[in-house]
């Protein structure tokens, strides 16, 4: 069952691709209303890529793309073990939205970061 996320992702890119077929077919219609078309070409354009480029809140890329579990607070997955190049930190803070304590975890050889709710 895909998450409210992935449901809203896909929703931008729709969106982002009808506005960027209404801009063409605006400037097709009315070649005097290009500045109309190219705005909405532009904007539905920027959608598509927000959603490409977008990533979830505190994932790592790996955790994304192999479909594991959202954690607690957006983080890595409780379940899974971080890898053993990652080194707790010292440094932690409180998400906005769930209110949940995220520890961080560095790979000092990258400058990588992985964050881990705590309980």
């Amino acid at each position: 069952m895909r998450d409210s996320g992935s449901v809203g992702r896909v929703l931008a890119a729709i969106l982002g691709g009808l506005l960027v077929l209404a801009g063409l077919a605006t400037v097709a219609i009315s070649p005097t209303a290009v500045a109309t078309g190219a705005w909405l070409v532009i904007v539905g354009l920027v959608l598509v890529v927000a959603v490409i480029v977008e990533r979830r809140r505190y994932r790592s890329e790996t955790a994304d793309r192999s479909s594991l579990p959202i954690g607690p607070g957006g983080g890595e997955p409780l379940g899974e073990p971080l890898e053993s190049r990652f080194q707790r930190t010292d440094e932690v803070f409180v998400d906005p939205t769930s209110s949940r304590r995220m520890r961080v975890w560095l790979d000092s050889s990258t400058g990588e970061r992985r964050y881990r709710a705590e309980d």
